[in-house]
């Protein structure tokens, strides 16, 4: 007598292998038997006949470590079979924080992050925060160590490199945060503080993490015409400090960017990364617009300068020389009198407020105290058969890099594994659907040493999902993007059914069965 069975479905097991019809029990949270088991008995069944069943999904780039306590993100994510979240992307979250710490990382990446609401103003160590996700949510969650925010912690938003003690601060941070569950370190080098440190720093503070086996995950110092130089320092890093990387959301000029992971992999260096199918990103508007040349990690300087008529005057002509507008959707404005603008490009915006762009722009960031975020079609380079290429690539996982805030956000974070499966796999044969539960799962889980995840095997976690192949597709636009997907059917997260007929179940919204990851 098994506590869940699976029965009838064609199992993809995450490795690679055939696909073969198998029933799947489940005893506790493990998986007890993967074989034709038609005398086995279970309290709950799930009827998989006709579907595939495949290990559950992890998202390893997403923005969700606050949004992954909202049962909307849980349905949007679980309505496309991701059972785990990746958080601490971008070298910015909330630990480990001092107070000081916690309140800057919470409003310089509010635009991206939100609010954790489970937060009482720091100190915050890696322990407290994954305490407050380990069966506080339907999904699992893995963190990853966040440099920024360790950097702020140390140096605040010095613009300098570290002292021979700052550096010693820092990676006493990090040795402590991987031996309370971190599964890695992750940079953000377009981001402040981050931005300011020196590939020497970073290898510094990578030490650790690599001699614990576990990744070092970069969003680089640039894309699209700045891969080459950014994929540079990346390497550079990775041989000083014996640690494997792992690029996020890596997008541009396919030829250039699979023959750099080609060129790293045939060193020697266990090099991945993780891209999402569309051809538009998110971030906060103060990034996409805004030069270097301001205090940008001084948030309040920042807003005194973007008052000053001779800073906009500056402003105004940078951008007359390399306009950007045209590129930029508003998806986040968190102020009462600019809400309207949510879902329309900023040069509509500032038509209908009768504005010039550049001056629109600027007082929307003042009324929204730099927590605006948008959406932005990226340059021709990275292209349809750029995306393809890369995710056709055996060093390819899957990050939605969903961004959760706003009226108007960007439909990845509801769409991206679902257009994955429904359009790259069924539709354009880009995977075949055994690699997909690799590409999707199987991959990820090796890279962040998440031993019992990924695989459909005896012995391993029952993170499951039950699909209609001919089904399963994405709904979210970038006209409605808070659309769920179809097709997923049922989902289960450590035993425990999830998701059923597309709806959360009732273990979900009250016996959230999710647990903190921790690499083992």
């Amino acid at each position: 007598m098994y506590d869940l069975l699976v029965r009838g479905g064609t199992v993809l097991d995450g490795a690679g292998g055939p696909a073969r019809r198998a029933d799947v029990a489940v005893s506790g949270s493990r998986i007890a038997a993967v074989d034709v088991l038609p005398d086995a008995a279970a309290a709950t069944v799930i009827d998989a006949t006709g579907r595939y069943v495949m290990p559950g999904f992890i998202d390893t780039h997403v923005h969700g470590d606050a949004a992954v306590l909202d049962a909307d993100v849980q349905l949007a994510a679980l309505r496309q079979g991701v059972t785990t979240f990746v958080l601490g992307q971008d070298g910015v979250s909330y630990a480990p924080a001092s107070p000081a710490t916690l309140r800057y990382v919470s409003r310089y990446f509010a635009p991206v992050n939100g609010t954790h609401p489970g937060l009482d103003g720091g100190p915050v160590s890696v322990a407290d925060l994954l305490g407050t996700y380990d069966r506080e949510t339907a999904l699992n969650t893995v963190y990853l160590l966040p440099h920024g925010t360790i950097r702020h912690g140390v140096m605040s938003t010095d613009r300098r490199a570290p002292e021979r003690d700052e550096l010693d601060a820092m990676r006493a941070l990090v040795e402590r945060g991987l031996a309370e569950g971190a599964a890695g370190l992750s940079t953000g080098l377009e981001y402040v503080p981050g931005a300011y440190a020196k590939a020497d720093e970073v290898a510094a503070l990578c030490a650790p993490v690599g001699a614990a086996g576990l990744p070092y995950v970069t969003h680089m110092r640039g894309y699209e015409s700045l891969a080459a130089t950014a994929m540079a320092e990346v390497l550079q890093i990775a041989r000083a400090a014996g640690v494997a990387p792992h690029v996020s959301h890596y997008h541009g000029p396919g030829d250039e960017l699979v023959a750099l992971v080609d060129g790293a992999r045939a060193e020697g260096i266990d090099l991945t990364f993780d891209s999402y199918p569309y051809l538009r990103g998110s971030s906060t508007l103060t990034l996409v617009t805004l030069p270097s040349w301001l205090p940008i990690a001084d948030l309040d300087a920042t807003l005194d300068a973007l008052a000053d008529p001779g800073i906009r005057g500056r402003l105004e002509r940078e951008w007359d020389e390399a306009p950007i507008w045209h590129r930029i959707t508003l998806s986040h404005v968190p102020a009462d009198e600019y809400r309207w603008t949510e879902g329309l490009t900023l040069p509509a915006a500032a038509e209908r407020a009768g504005q010039h762009p550049a001056e629109f722009c600027c007082d929307l960031l003042v009324a929204t105290r730099l927590e605006a975020g948008c959406v932005f079609a990226q340059p021709p380079t990275n292209s349809e058969e750029s995306v393809r290429a890369l995710l056709r690539h055996p060093a390819q996982t899957t990050g939605s890099d969903a961004i959760y805030q706003g009226g108007h956000p960007h439909p990845r974070g509801w769409g991206a594994f679902a257009r994955m499966l429904g359009r790259h796999v069924r539709d354009l044969g880009d995977w075949t659907w055994e690699q997909a539960a690799v590409h999707l799962s199987g991959r990820a889980a090796d890279r962040f040493r998440l031993r019992d995840r990924g695989r459909v095997e005896p012995g391993r976690a029952a993170d499951l999902v039950v699909l209609d192949p001919d089904a399963v597709t994405d709904r979210a636009t970038y006209e409605r993007p808070r659309t769920p997907a179809d097709g997923v059917e049922h989902v289960v997260v450590n035993g425990v059914p999830v998701l059923s007929g597309g709806d959360l179940t009732e273990d979900a919204t009250h016996h959230p069965p999710g647990r903190a990851l921790k690499p083992a």
